[in-house]
Order: structure tokens, then sequence, then C-alpha cells
């Protein structure tokens, strides 16, 4: 699964991230970051998983600082060990301290659920079943999420009320 994910939901969802997160500046870097100061940094992993979100953890890099160098170690659906990298970054220090969290929280829930739902795949795995998800997704993340499933092995149900039927109790109360 190496190919670019970043659905429009997914960068408006980054933007809305990073305005929360940011507002009008990041205060501690810059009063504690001298504003010429330039480092490298790198994400990596404190346990094995699987990748999910790569794309979207370097886009809030990006999206902070167009200068900043990012390169992806891992791509969505790859596996990952303990001390693995994921994602390198360069360039101005308070840039970097400024995505950091915001790229990490996108990084760490995808992949926690590409994981997930990789465990629960080897689990079945000598049955003929597939592991569907489901719509029950955090609002404004769908797409993502749905693709942390299939980054693990996953195949996705359906994506909304609009693509496919599915009959449930409620339908048939309400006749």
């Amino acid at each position: 699964m190496s190919d670019t994910f970043l659905p429009e939901s997914a960068v408006t969802l980054v933007q809305a991230a990073l305005l929360e997160d940011v507002g009008s500046g990041d205060l501690t870097s810059e009063f504690f970051v001298p504003e010429n100061s330039v480092t490298k940094a790198r994400i990596f992993a404190k346990e094995g998983g699987v990748t999910a979100g790569a794309d979207v953890a370097r886009y809030v890099f990006e999206a902070v600082d167009p200068t900043l160098s990012v390169h992806l170690e891992r791509h969505d659906g790859v596996p990952f060990e303990p001390g693995d990298t994921i994602l390198q970054v360069a360039g101005r220090t308070r840039s970097i301290l400024t995505a950091e969290r915001t790229s990490l929280n996108f990084l760490q829930r995808l992949c926690g659920i590409a994981t997930q739902t990789r465990r629960h795949v080897e689990a079945v795995r000598p049955h003929p079943v597939k592991i569907l998800d489901t719509r029950k997704t955090t609002p404004g993340w769908r797409l993502l999420e749905k693709h942390a499933v299939k980054c693990g092995g996953g195949t996705n149900h359906r994506i909304g009320l609009y693509d496919m039927v599915m009959v449930k109790d409620n339908h048939l109360l309400g006749r």
C-alpha cells in the first residue's frame, strides 16, 4: 500500500487540527528556540505495529512549513518493529516542534487502527472469513480510519449510507 493517501477530507482535518493546536503561534518554541535554529528529527516506533497515516503525518509538517524536508521510512500497510523509524524531518527547529504533536496524533491513531485490524486478520486467518469495518467512525475521520483498516488487511464494508443497502431491525420496525 505505498500509494499516497491524502484525501481532501484529511487536508481539511489537518488544517482544523493545526488551527486548534497552534492558533496564533507556538509561543513556547518562539520563546525558547532561536529563529535560525535548524535540526533533524525522526518519528520512531516504541512498539511494533502496522503503518497507516504516513502521508497525513508528512502533510502536517509540510502544512506548517513547506521548506521542511520530510522523508517517509515506512509507507502505509508496512509493519514496523520497536525502534524503527517511520518518518524523518529536517529544517527549522521551530517548525518541527510546532508540527510534531499534530503529526503524531494522526499517525498514532491510524497506526493503532491498522495494527489492531492486523491482529484480528491474523487471528482468523485459518478460517474462510474477512474482517469488515463499519460506518461507526469518528466524524471527519471516516476515509482515514477506513484506509487504516485496509492497511491492516481488513476490508471496507461500506463508506456511507449512499453506496450500499443494509437493512437493520430499525428499518423493518419503521414499516
